[in-house]
């Protein structure tokens, strides 16, 4: 990327990062008038100094100390005036930036969420975590540190030069005659940050992916004995986040050392041009003496311009790696108030032609032609990677087909709204994920306003209430972080218990009993009876004891369906792919 793109781009981007926080322009114009009544009080200072010499000290028939008092109480007002404006700006702009990037916060998260499993699983989980978290909270430390300085360097800058111009414009142009080149080189180091934070900022989220996988996967780290190679995989991505954040330090104290050494110029070169017209009695001491004072003034914004560029950037970089997350267009949307609401009643499945290919990969499904009647219960069978997973997401619509069409009812999933499909299929993963809640809470993720008796009869009605008795709190049992406080079996005892309160056409269950002790794979079966019962339910197997009690089994094969039928029909021919497949579990299951 060129100096020039980087540049145009930062404007860019800060237009864009502005357009979507609304929230931050209410209000503005008042906040800058307040900035500027800040700093315009900051130049009574010197003006006090210069009328104090020249009208008090060095009046005419010596020195007037009661012309003195007077000025040194009105430069007392002007500053508390100054000073009270200067805590409602900064006050206003620390409210509008939190309530605005808290917006900006919450808008990131849902677009995340509302982004496919495609989407999500090409970016590591803590790297989105790091869009959301760190990159806002460097916008918001920049608008509420760095720009507040911003705010009030500027119109320093502004009437102190204005002010400047009044007492001499030939040292005023003596002072920019230093500090133009510190400016242009300045210029040339924004450009130069811009592209070193953004590195800092993508190492960043590298750094947090890594710490959040070693957490997570803490258990497997210590069951294999890696925890070196993950400590050495840890110290690296730190290394390379310390390596990109010192070059930009770097940079910004390369900036930084400009402004010093032409705040030395201007201050040696004021005070020798001023000695001369001060000579030639073009200057009188007094306007000299404030001259200086608002030199002072004048260089302090320039000797903080790097500190203010340096979190400029960083923060500029943190809202371009937010919008690089908010022009991600979901590849599965919600048709909204465009889309319709599925029939009532039972819904029937239709696969008609259906293909699909992961991005990059072999095709996963092909040519897939089916009918479900409503009120069936259907087994997908299959090897490992044969597509029996792939077909259940593209039955609940968590991804959408390459080729053909999924239809519920009748209707093409494409068309339905979010709303009206996730109040009728549900979907119960193998894992059983849980929040990190009570029992209760957990499942009235599903129905929120479930009472305690009615969550009770649930598990009676599943046959779970004695395992619900044994549980230390009953409902209020906490489950852990992802449920970790219960055993699998346990979680998917909850995760069912979940979907049966859901009250859905549509059950898509892939593979309940998997990965579960055989007393808890009785619980699960007998609950799994209740729960399908009366609804059209698709189960994924991995255990073909669900195939048996199916009233038909559909078997995949490198993405095709090869066979379908019942479990005895399938079971006649010995050579088909389903006896072998059924066999095969046979002999692992003596």
């Amino acid at each position: 990327m060129t100096a020039a793109a980087v540049e145009e781009g930062t404007f860019a981007t800060v237009r864009r990062g502005v357009a979507l926080s609304p929230e931050l322009r209410p209000g503005l114009a008042g906040t800058l008038a307040l900035a500027f009544v800040s700093m315009a009080g900051r130049v009574a200072v010197p003006i006090a100094v210069q009328q104090g010499i020249d009208r008090g000290i060095r009046a005419p028939g010596g020195p007037h100390l009661g012309t003195v008092g007077v000025i040194v109480l009105i430069t007392l007002g002007i500053l508390a005036v100054s000073t009270a404006c200067g805590y409602a700006m900064t006050r206003r702009l620390f409210t509008v930036s939190e309530t605005a990037l808290a917006a900006l916060r919450a808008r990131t998260f849902r677009h995340i969420h509302d982004l496919s499993m495609l989407h999500q699983q090409s970016e590591r989980r803590g790297s989105l975590v790091s869009r959301v978290t760190g990159d806002v909270d460097q916008i918001t430390q920049f608008l509420q540190t760095g720009g507040v300085m911003l705010l009030l360097t500027s119109g320093q800058v502004v009437v102190t030069t204005a002010v400047m111009l009044v007492y001499s414009w030939q040292l005023t142009l003596v002072v920019f005659a230093a500090f133009l080149p510190a400016v242009l080189i300045i210029r040339l180091f924004q450009r130069r940050l811009a592209g070193v934070y953004r590195t800092v900022r993508e190492r960043t989220g590298v750094m947090l992916g890594a710490i959040a996988e070693s957490v997570v996967g803490a258990t497997v780290i210590r069951a294999y004995g890696v925890a070196g190679r993950t400590e050495k995989r840890l110290d690296t991505a730190i290394e390379d986040l310390r390596g990109a954040q010192q070059k930009a330090l770097r940079t910004s104290v390369l900036g930084f050392s400009t402004g010093e050494i032409a705040a030395g110029v201007a201050l040696a070169a004021v005070v020798v041009v001023g000695v001369l017209l001060g000579v030639d009695g073009g200057l009188s001491v007094g306007k000299l003496t404030a001259f200086l004072f608002l030199v002072t003034l004048f260089i302090q914004p320039v000797q903080i311009a790097t500190e203010v560029l340096n979190e400029a950037q960083n923060a500029v970089a943190g809202w371009r790696r937010v919008l690089d997350v908010l022009d991600l267009r979901p590849d599965v949307a919600d048709p909204d108030t465009e889309g319709v609401a599925l029939p009532p009643g039972p819904l029937s499945v239709r696969f008609a032609d259906v293909s699909y290919r992961y991005p990059g990969g072999p095709v996963v499904l092909s040519g897939v032609d089916l009918e479900i009647p409503a009120r069936t219960k259907v087994a997908v069978v299959g090897e490992t990677g044969s597509g029996k997973t792939t077909f259940a997401k593209l039955l609940t619509r968590l991804m959408d087909p390459a080729g053909g069409e999924v239809l519920l009812g009748g209707t093409a999933l494409t068309t339905v709204r979010f709303d009206s499909l996730r109040s009728r299929v549900v979907m119960v993963p193998q894992d059983g994920f849980l929040f990190d809640a009570t029992v209760a809470e957990n499942i009235r993720f599903a129905r929120p306003a479930l009472t305690g008796e009615e969550l009770e009869r649930a598990f009676a009605e599943l046959g779970l209430d004695d395992w619900l008795a044994g549980l230390p709190q009953g409902l209020d049992t906490p489950v852990g972080e992802r449920g970790e406080a219960l055993s699998v079996g346990e979680r998917q005892l909850v995760a069912l218990v979940r979907a049966y309160v859901a009250d859905p056409d549509l059950l898509v269950l892939d593979e309940a009993t998997s990965a579960v002790d055989p007393a808890t794979e009785v619980r699960l079966q007998r609950a799994l009876d209740t729960v399908t019962r009366g609804r059209t339910t698709v189960a994924i197997a991995h255990r073909l004891s669900t195939a048996e009690s199916a009233d038909e089994v559909i078997v995949v094969d490198a993405g095709r369906v090869v066979q379908r039928g019942p479990h005895a029909d399938l079971l006649r021919d010995p050579d088909s792919i389903y006896a072998k497949l059924y066999a095969s579990w046979l002999e692992q299951t003596r």
